[in-house]
């Protein structure tokens, strides 16, 4: 039996748990039938389901999306910064028809509605993401996974609904994130034109505003060089050229406008005080090691600040660990909803 199928067969067992005997039976047959497709022969962007629109608490418009599944979790998805819900797109493939599965565009992000810079911030993110499970999951538990500043946005849920910790929120999956100590130029490099790159990470937030048109049109013209600089700060080796234009797609999507809304919040994010609530919880902490934006040392921080976590960290995988690693995020995760369920199941 392979490893991936031992570690589906886990899944399934958890899941079984907390459903009837027949139920974890149908549960069993999904599984063998879908063969958990890695994602490669599915075109990037094409997993959608019926868009539902949650209104946050100041009144921006969410894109969110659920594929629907009659399970004994929901898991929700957090993307990170200038990308979209679309960056989920090996684990839609992987958990469509086993698990109940939420994924939205974060605000002024993807088709989500545009935000003001005053509630641009990592606090208004987690009240979002409480408003997310509020609308689509309004009972029962809750893995919750974020990517990037997806990660900063459950951290701040956990600062701001403690209670949510161990009672509705019953797993969390930490990828490629950080709750402070963060170099603000890391996240800019990507992008941001290399001539320009240098005058904009060492100004000031005015410059970033002034400029944002500017930024845009540099990057629209210097497309190839943009693909260039997604590859080497995106990905830790080569991968397909595929997945760096996709990524490329969703970086270039992103006005310059909300990049500089956004960016003001990572140079004072401390928030490790708040993280160690998470340890009441199965909590998976994912990383690549050849991380250039927020480098392994702060998933390995995050692990020892959070009691009973697990720490993956991929071999010379980059930033975009979700892709180029997705098989080995996508079994972490299986352990990680195999845990969250269990734990659910014997409360």
């Amino acid at each position: 039996m392979s490893r991936r199928s031992r570690i589906l067969g886990s899944l399934a067992g958890a899941l079984g748990v907390a459903a009837a005997g027949g139920a974890a039976l149908g549960i069993a047959r999904q599984q063998r039938a879908i063969s958990r497709r890695s994602g490669d022969d599915i075109p990037f962007g094409s997993l959608h389901s019926a868009p539902v629109t949650v209104v946050a608490d100041d009144g921006v418009p969410l894109h969110v999306e659920v594929d629907e599944f009659a399970g004994p979790v929901t898991v929700v998805f957090v993307h990170g910064y200038c990308l979209n819900l679309d960056c989920w797109h090996f684990q839609r493939a992987a958990y469509r028809g086993l698990v109940r599965a939420v994924y939205y565009d974060q605000r002024s992000h993807g088709r989500s509605g545009r935000s003001d810079r005053a509630h641009a911030t990592i606090e208004q993110l987690g009240r979002d993401l409480h408003r997310v499970l509020e609308e689509v999951v309004p009972e029962g538990p809750v893995v919750l996974v974020g990517h990037s500043m997806g990660g900063m946005s459950i951290v701040a849920l956990a600062e701001q609904y403690p209670e949510l910790i161990g009672d509705r929120v019953v797993g969390v999956g930490l990828i490629s994130t950080t709750a402070g100590g963060l170099d603000p130029s890391r996240v800019l490099l990507p992008m941001v034109p290399a001539r320009l790159a240098g005058p904009v990470t060492r100004g000031a937030v005015r410059t970033l505003h002034l400029g944002h048109r500017a930024i845009d049109g540099v990057r629209r013209a210097g497309g190839a060089v943009a693909t260039v600089a997604t590859d080497r700060f995106a990905f830790g080796e080569e991968v397909p050229r595929g997945y760096v234009e996709f990524v490329d797609r969703m970086l270039a999507a992103t006005p310059f406008e909300v990049v500089a809304d956004f960016f003001p919040n990572f140079a004072g994010l401390d928030k490790f005080d708040f993280v160690e609530r998470l340890g009441q919880v199965p909590t998976s902490v994912i990383c690549g090691t050849a991380d250039k934006l927020t480098s392994i040392g702060h998933s390995r921080k995050l692990h020892a600040r959070i009691p009973g976590s697990r720490l993956l960290e991929c071999e010379g995988a980059g930033h975009m660990v979700i892709m180029e690693r997705h098989e080995l995020v996508n079994a972490e995760l299986d352990q990680l909803i195999t845990a969250a369920t269990a734990r659910a199941a014997a409360r």
